[in-house]
């Protein structure tokens, strides 16, 4: 009997002004990105809350990416500044739930980055396949 390749569950949450905008910059210009990515927009990455990481792990993503503005060319002035700071105290927090902090990442992608948002995705997608499934008996 053959093995299934692992195809891990990602959800992706976009800023609506850049990433959302530089995911589309990739589809016009046909540049694959893998299928794998749900692709969640949100207008601020300021605007993706522990409580909503947390919850996304618990329904079944395998890992968990937040992309946003650069610092600085945030729409709101500061809402990329605040996820800063709380990516590195979320991904601590991960670890004490029993869920490796590698499965949540923090990217930056403008609107005019359709090859970045490309490159990130595959990047992602491909160390949480090495990772493997989220084992189901995490509690969080």
């Amino acid at each position: 009997m053959a093995v299934e390749e692992f195809e891990p569950r990602v959800v992706a949450f976009m800023c609506n002004w850049c990433t959302y905008a530089g995911a589309d910059n990739a589809g016009v210009a046909r540049l694959e990105w893998p299928a794998n990515i749900l692709p969640i927009r949100v207008m601020c990455s300021g605007r993706v809350s522990p409580e909503m990481v947390l919850r996304t792990f618990r329904e079944g993503a395998d890992g968990v990416l937040v992309m946003g503005c650069h610092i600085g060319d945030c729409h709101y002035s500061s809402g990329n500044h605040r996820t800063a700071k709380r990516i590195p105290l979320l991904r601590n927090l991960l670890g004490y739930a029993g869920i490796s902090p590698e499965r949540l990442q923090l990217e930056w992608v403008s609107a005019a980055e359709g090859p970045r948002f490309a490159q990130v995705t595959k990047r992602f997608v491909t160390k949480i396949r090495e990772l493997g499934p989220l084992s189901e008996k995490v509690v969080t």
